[in-house]
């Protein structure tokens, strides 16, 4: 029997189909918002003024950032002995709770203890919701246009360009505290646009790596990546953390505020971008280039003071970070290692505990310092990434 569909009909379905898609990768980039862009990095432009009116010290604010970190290490482990955890719905929007309850907490004490043990939920609680938020649009978006998720990505630089964006328009008698509330109202609003994508049952996509060759061993090259990834991790961290305090060190306060969501304004496009370029470009050109623009966005603000390169290091920065990670965890996937995603988003978490505990002893140097100190790691990370390029076995292009 043949079953004869009339144009008017098809053209609906496909309509409704990108629709669809687009929904999708909303709510994905809502939840990526709420826990990444807001949960972890919110506390990069609040730094400053948690200084200025609660006394924290630059020691004092690289624990705190420390202990966020431990938090997201830990989650994500746990996400990865447990494939249940790793893709059920409800510990997504749990963990969304999560996020959002340790916003509301840090205004309420004045204890650097109780500010830390809250960062440390929060990073636990933000790694949960990246891992089930990224299966689920996955899944979801299986059939899907491939740059329909890394638009889902876009969340992580939209919470971080709306937290800075919100911070600068505060009024001064607002204080850290306000911000904090401010933080906890905007991730609750971000949490209730991710919500509803979870209320339809459906399988996990388990990921296919196009690998090269079974019988080509890929270990030389994957432990380079990881080495590379790793040492990413420790400076793009550094940056993260420290890059507004670095700029108001030496710039009126409302330039380092602007620079945040100057990086949050170009990371939001630049997974789509990057993984546009990865079926164009082979993985080892891609990650060099990509590194050695986020080394001299990084250096940059801390080598020449002024508006001018506060802005173009930030839109460097920005426009890499995210970049680099799809870029990399592409690289793992091809390579054919076993579990090269769980291995690689060990090594990056691990670089993150790292950063801010190696600069810590620099910080009484003053925080352009501290830029260069992670500039020059992000280098040493692209020098490495150079070593992938001997017999890398390449991609086919379409």
């Amino acid at each position: 029997m043949t079953v004869v569909v009339d144009d008017g009909s098809m053209n609906q379905i496909v309509a409704e189909r990108s629709t669809a898609g687009w929904v999708h990768a909303a709510r994905g980039a809502a939840a990526l918002g709420a826990a990444m862009g807001i949960g972890r990095f919110a506390f990069t432009p609040i730094l400053p003024m948690m200084t200025a009116g609660a006394g924290l010290t630059a020691e004092a604010g690289a624990t705190l950032a420390t202990a966020n970190y431990v938090g997201y290490l830990a989650g994500a482990v746990a996400a990865t002995l447990s494939p249940r955890l790793a893709r059920s719905p409800a510990v997504l929007r749990w963990s969304l709770v999560a996020v959002v309850v340790t916003l509301l907490v840090m205004p309420l004490s004045d204890n650097p203890i109780h500010w830390a043990l809250a960062r440390l939920v929060a990073g636990f609680a933000s790694a949960l919701v990246f891992v089930t938020a990224v299966n689920l649009m996955t899944d979801r978006l299986r059939n899907h246009s491939p740059h329909l998720a890394g638009w889902g990505f876009s969340g992580v630089g939209v919470g971080i360009a709306a937290s800075g964006f919100l911070v600068l328009l505060l009024p001064e008698g607002v204080g850290w505290r306000g911000a904090w509330w401010t933080m906890a109202v905007l991730a609750a609003v971000l949490a209730g646009g991710a919500w509803s994508r979870h209320r339809h049952p459906g399988a996990v996509a388990v990921a296919t790596d196009r690998s090269p060759s079974p019988r080509r061993k890929t270990g030389r090259w994957f432990a380079a990546l990881l080495v590379c990834y790793t040492l990413e991790g420790v400076g793009y961290i550094v940056a993260g953390t420290f890059l507004v305090a670095a700029i108001e060190q030496s710039s009126p306060g409302w330039l380092g505020k602007s620079a945040w969501i100057v990086v949050g304004l170009a990371a939001a496009p630049s997974a789509a971008l990057w993984a546009w370029l990865g079926k164009r470009v082979s993985h080892p050109d891609l990650l060099t280039a990509a590194l050695a623009l986020q080394a001299a966005g990084i250096a940059l603000p801390a080598v020449a003071p002024g508006p001018v390169a506060a802005l173009v290091g930030a839109i460097l920065f920005g426009v890499t970070f995210i970049g680099v990670s799809t870029i990399a965890l592409a690289a793992g996937a091809h390579l054919g290692v076993p579990r090269a995603v769980a291995l690689l988003t060990a090594g990056y978490s691990v670089g993150q505990i790292v950063g801010p505990l190696l600069v810590a002893p620099l910080l009484h140097r003053g925080f352009h310092t501290v830029l260069l100190v992670g500039a020059g790691v992000v280098a040493c990370a692209a020098a490495t990434a150079v070593i992938l390029r001997a017999g890398y076995p390449e991609l086919e292009f379409d």
